[in-house]
């Protein structure tokens, strides 16, 4: 039988730095919730080693995305996979938690699966099984025993799929949504040195290098387009750490200089700022919306991802369209990511009288009351679960 003093073995398993911040703040509720002590083993970075969790190898080594980046890569990452899975059997845990990342952490959980058919296995971040190769999600009931969701459709996903047990814990951000809306944009403006009646456009062309240089063209030709419309409009780009100085490189061809601000509580400020935001598809249009920051969507990707688009299952690529079920944000992939039609979209923004500016505004009160939780936060209750399902007896080693 277990008791209160003996420790509760997890195994956790985060493929990129958004996975180790989710792993950090649930290892932090876990240590607030749990009556066992925990031994902790696994694969994160800088936020699961800070509560005790240390990495079998840096994160960096698996942290890719995208098929030529993964190809270039695959040694490496089938000999880490491999290396996991070694681990987390030798320790026996009483539960596998693997943290988003599916093309690693899903690799590392059926395998482990097969050689301890009885473990818990705990996947935190859905798979969009929603808009990409539906039948996964009944695959993963093979391996899988309970997704931890962060988007609110995504139960009902898994349930009309035949996927896992599906419980919507809440998206991170909700935890910050009064210190988002709490900034105080007037007074960013003042410091930029942006008049009350002049545009504020923010600009977001991803986190990765690869999004940078795929979008920073169009988006300067788009700004171009705005500014003939708005000459005295002006540009925000909170850039995402470590790619500040590729961003300064593509402004040479920009027609304007645009204040580069780094760093979440300024990013997050002039979301609140600005009258509009063009923006790279991701986690970023969440932010936007959640800061109620009107936004125009675009993206550019790899010439065979671009190739598989007919098979999207989804009606659109932007999170607040799909967590709201309607297309309020307008979108523009691949080959119609061009000036024309980003600045088309962009123009009646900047006018607050517009149909267009007070349909997003109208939406964008909802959302936030879509994704709200009735009590806890996304890291307490994905603690809850994850406690529920370790078994309350062991057997001895």
């Amino acid at each position: 039988m277990t008791t209160d003093q003996e420790p509760l073995r997890l195994f956790m398993v985060a493929g990129e730095h958004s996975g180790d911040q989710l792993g950090g703040h649930l290892i932090e509720a876990l240590h607030e919730m749990s009556a066992r002590p925990l031994s902790l083993s696994g694969v994160g970075g800088e936020a699961m080693e800070a509560q005790g969790c240390k990495s079998l190898f840096a994160l960096s080594e698996i942290a890719v995305m995208g098929p030529a980046a993964i190809l270039r890569r695959l040694p490496t990452l089938i000999r880490r996979v491999h290396e996991t899975v070694d681990a987390a059997v030798a320790m026996r845990p009483d539960a596998l938690v693997i943290l988003d990342s599916p093309e690693f952490t899903h690799a590392v959980a059926k395998r482990v699966r097969r050689r301890l058919p009885d473990l818990p296995v705990i996947d935190y971040v859905s798979p969009s099984v929603w808009a990409w190769r539906p039948g996964r999600a009944r695959r993963m009931r093979r391996y899988i025993d309970h997704v931890l969701a962060i988007l609110p459709f995504e139960p009902e996903a898994h349930l009309r799929l035949g996927g896992p047990d599906c419980t919507y814990i809440g998206h991170p951000l909700i935890e910050r949504l009064e210190w988002i809306r709490s900034r105080d944009g007037k007074a960013f403006r003042r410091k930029l040195g942006v008049k009350a009646d002049q545009p504020l456009i923010a600009v977001l062309p991803g986190s990765r290098a690869t999004e940078v240089n795929r979008l920073m063209g169009v988006f300067g030709k788009t700004i171009a387009r705005i500014l003939s419309a708005k000459n005295e409009a002006q540009v925000v780009i909170p850039a995402a750490p470590g790619i500040e100085h590729l961003i300064e490189r593509h402004l040479q061809d920009w027609p304007i200089k645009p204040h580069i601000v780094t760093g979440r509580e300024d990013r997050f400020t002039a979301f609140r700022a600005a009258d509009a935001a063009l923006a790279a598809s991701g986690t970023v249009t969440l932010e936007l919306a959640l800061a109620q920051t009107p936004m125009v969507v675009a993206y550019r990707m790899e010439a065979v991802v671009a190739m598989f688009m007919w098979m999207l299952k989804a009606h659109s690529i932007v999170l607040p369209n799909l967590v709201l079920g309607e297309n309020i944000f307008p979108e523009y992939v691949h080959g119609a990511c061009n000036a024309d039609n980003l600045s088309g979209a962009l123009l009646p923004l900047l006018d607050k009288s517009s149909p267009e500016f007070k349909r997003q505004i109208e939406a964008l009160k909802g959302l936030d009351e879509n994704m709200r939780l009735p009590s806890g936060t996304p890291s307490t209750r994905a603690a809850r679960i994850v406690l529920d399902l370790v078994p309350a007896v062991r057997t001895a080693d």
